[in-house]
């Protein structure tokens, strides 16, 4: 299933399809603010499954991130935040980064498995957030690339995306082309916050 829904103002008749899709087991592919991105519900083991399966992953040893709707709903999931985390977060978010933080146990445990930490989005785009206030649940976010390519490469094309995978996920969602520039990775479980990958954002926060 392909859904053409617009990047400014989604339409809910479509944006409700999609959930529908995601509350069933679905696996989406989707668009964000950096490149298009895999996802499913944070609850559904089945779909972390097909996603893992999809890009030739150990779902044992699989980092995903999740994608929240604001800091409220981060901290549900993550130990308290320091005064500078959390400013740092406010102010750059949403936005194209990526933040590692160390997870408490309200994951579930089909996402949780042994992991200490999550990565968590906010991304700035208005697709991806309504998906996950309609959801209810973070979304599961791992980049959409050619994992068969040498050299990472990550398709921006949504329509050339829904002819490579429409037999491995359960819809694609056209957001207008994608970005290729991958989210700024910035770990913050440490002594001292580091920039684990540089991407789209700016590493001077």
């Amino acid at each position: 299933m392909l859904l053409k829904i617009h990047p400014e103002n989604p339409q809910k008749r479509l944006l409700s399809q999609a959930v529908d899709i995601l509350r069933n087991g679905g696996v989406i592919i989707y668009p964000t603010d950096t490149v298009y991105g895999l996802g499913c519900d944070v609850n559904s083991k089945k779909a972390i499954e097909q996603i893992c399966r999809i890009k030739h992953l150990n779902p044992k040893k699989a980092e995903f991130s999740i994608i929240c709707t604001d800091l409220s709903e981060v901290s549900n999931f993550t130990y308290p935040l320091s005064n500078e985390i959390f400013k740092m977060m406010k102010h750059s978010l949403p936005g194209p980064y990526t933040y590692i933080l160390r997870a408490n146990n309200k994951l579930p445990s089909s996402f949780r498995s042994n992991k200490k930490t999550i990565g968590v989005r906010i991304p700035d785009n208005n697709i991806a957030l309504a998906l996950a206030e309609m959801l209810g649940n973070p979304i599961i976010s791992t980049s959409l690339n050619k994992f068969e390519d040498d050299i990472r490469e990550y398709y921006t094309n949504p329509e050339l995306i829904y002819e490579r995978y429409e037999n491995m996920v359960d819809a694609v969602i056209d957001g207008g082309p994608g970005g290729l520039e991958p989210s700024t990775v910035v770990d913050c479980t440490g002594d001292e916050l580091e920039v684990v990958r540089e991407g789209k954002g700016d590493i001077e926060l």
